[in-house]
């Protein structure tokens, strides 16, 4: 008898181990439904062989191609590491925006002021006036007609103070900003799937930190963001911006050599991102002179392989606003390539120049929709017309 209650013992003890493991599979699946499906940044595809175009063969693996199935791709729950940070608010951003640009002495509110107290209002004042403005990098058109704008209303009026005159120049240059332009940032899904931004510029513009901004300014927006380091050439890039999006709890797709195929890099995290449920996604790309026509080839190239996957939906062109006019060459250039959308002024720290913002959205007809102000990871914010207004002519 002895046997049969041995037998019997065990018997029941592995259909308890059985049923332990059961229930605890079915709450995983019930904890695990519905939630979406974010990348395991710990392990990441080798995409130095991808090809180019998706559906040609790859240089490091004769006749394959990249596939749907996307080998070497971990897809995992996220786990958000101790130390995710909360985004300062898309408002306490504009709050903070309008105050650090009303406490701005810009140059050329300084010699508008010298100006306008003058006293006389003769042609070289006038002129004098202009040579302000186009200091200020408004660009010559613009400088131009607000020149003409204010001699014309203070003929008309009959007056000369120089509040009055300072508050109709305001007027004109808040109408040259074009606040009816739409400085909304796509981050939304689209008919079943994400929205995506590519991000372009010059090197040194501050890009990739840049991107790493606006994940943040979307996560405080409570959008599921999703990173695309297809800056391969750049060693420190990848690792820059999965910093930058671990600090948010955002994933990073990336290859693990340098030199990859940016085009591939992209087109992959848009296929992550479309499989994750992602808002959005973000493709950051390698900084490149605007008179290298190969490489600009190489920037269409990935917009090209992107499309093939899915709409892009934003390009946003990074500027430096400190390199004035320049940076308006750069802007025609990367425009005429990748049908540029939005346009984003770093280093906007003071307004001594910032009559670029003027400029650039006269020749591009496209608006600037967000502005860096400083070095902070929350120094980035939307764009404000009427308060850049009063902060570049100051009270």
């Amino acid at each position: 008898m002895d046997w049969i209650f041995h037998d019997l013992w065990a018997l029941l003890t592995v259909v308890g181990v059985l049923l332990v493991a059961g229930v605890g599979a079915i709450i995983g699946l019930v904890r695990g439904g519905g939630r979406r499906r974010s990348i395991d940044t710990k392990t990441r595809p080798d995409l130095r062989g991808a090809p180019s175009e998706p559906g040609e063969p790859s240089e490091g693996a004769p006749g394959g191609v990249l596939t749907e199935e996307r080998p070497g791709v971990v897809v995992d729950e996220p786990v958000a590491p101790p130390s995710v940070e909360t985004p300062e608010s898309t408002r306490s951003r504009l709050q903070r925006l309008r105050s650090r640009l009303a406490r701005s002495d810009s140059a050329l509110s300084r010699g508008l002021l010298a100006l306008l107290q003058g006293g006389q209002l003769d042609e070289d004042t006038w002129d004098d006036v202009e040579s302000t403005l186009l200091a200020a990098d408004l660009g010559v058109e613009a400088s131009t007609e607000l020149v003409a704008a204010l001699k014309n209303r203070v003929a008309a009026e009959g007056v000369r103070d120089e509040a009055t005159m300072r508050g109709w120049l305001k007027e004109d240059l808040f109408t040259q900003l074009q606040p009816q332009l739409d400085r909304r940032i796509a981050s939304t899904r689209v008919e079943g799937r994400p929205a995506v931004i590519m991000v372009v510029g010059v090197n040194g513009t501050g890009k990739t930190t840049t991107i790493g901004k606006l994940a943040r300014v979307l996560v405080a927006e409570n959008r599921d963001v999703l990173l695309g380091a297809a800056d391969t050439f750049r060693a420190a890039a990848a690792d820059q911006l999965e910093t930058w999006g671990a600090r948010v709890g955002v994933p990073t797709v990336r290859s693990e050599k340098e030199g990859a195929d940016p085009a591939s890099v992209a087109y992959e995290a848009v296929a992550e991102g479309i499989e994750a449920e992602a808002d959005v996604v973000i493709l950051d790309t390698a900084g490149r002179l605007h008179n290298k026509a190969d490489l600009m080839n190489e920037l269409a190239k990935v917009k090209r392989v992107v499309e093939k996957k899915t709409p892009i939906d934003e390009v946003l062109l990074v500027l430096d606003a400190t390199t004035g006019q320049n940076g308006m060459r750069q802007a025609e250039v990367f425009s005429d390539v990748v049908d540029v959308t939005g346009i984003v002024l770093t280093k906007l720290d003071g307004t001594a120049k910032g009559g670029i913002v003027v400029a650039v959205q006269k020749a591009l007809g496209v608006p600037v929709k967000l502005v860096g102000l400083g070095e902070g990871p929350d120094d980035l914010a939307p764009f404000d017309p009427k308060a850049f207004a009063e902060a570049l002519l100051g009270e």
